[in-house]
């Protein structure tokens, strides 16, 4: 088990910025891979970022890629998502996840996959145009 706590959301115009934290605690397994993940009313969950806690390595989703950059700060157990030039498209619940797989496990879906392991209670991101 793990404990994930995201925050940083709100409300933006478009063209503006977020940044996203998720702090995690009390983790009884090494989560190899952390993601972020969105949904928004009444569409499918989707997979924004991840990264690989072990080597680094980062993946995007398309629709994010240029504008979002995920990155780790072990130090503070803390998982970041820099939002900018936010799009009215991007509105949506942010939940980070943590996985005790790596994230190339299934390189096919990274951030498409049936499960992203544990995650949060989410953070919401809302961009006005």
């Amino acid at each position: 088990q793990v404990q994930l706590v995201e925050s940083g959301g709100g409300s933006v115009r478009s063209g503006g910025s977020l940044r996203l934290s998720c702090v995690s605690s009390g983790a009884t397994f090494t989560p190899y891979c952390m993601r972020w993940f969105r949904q928004a009313p009444g569409k499918e969950r989707e997979g924004v970022a991840a990264i690989s806690t072990l080597f680094g390595n980062t993946y995007y989703a398309d629709s994010v890629k240029g504008r979002f950059t995920i990155s780790q700060d072990k130090t503070k157990n803390t998982l970041s998502l820099q939002m900018n030039n936010l799009k009215p498209e991007d509105t949506a619940m942010y939940y980070c996840a943590a996985d005790a797989r790596h994230c190339a496990a299934d390189p096919g879906t990274i951030l498409t996959g049936s499960s992203f392991g544990i995650s949060g209670q989410g953070t919401q991101v809302t961009v006005s145009s």
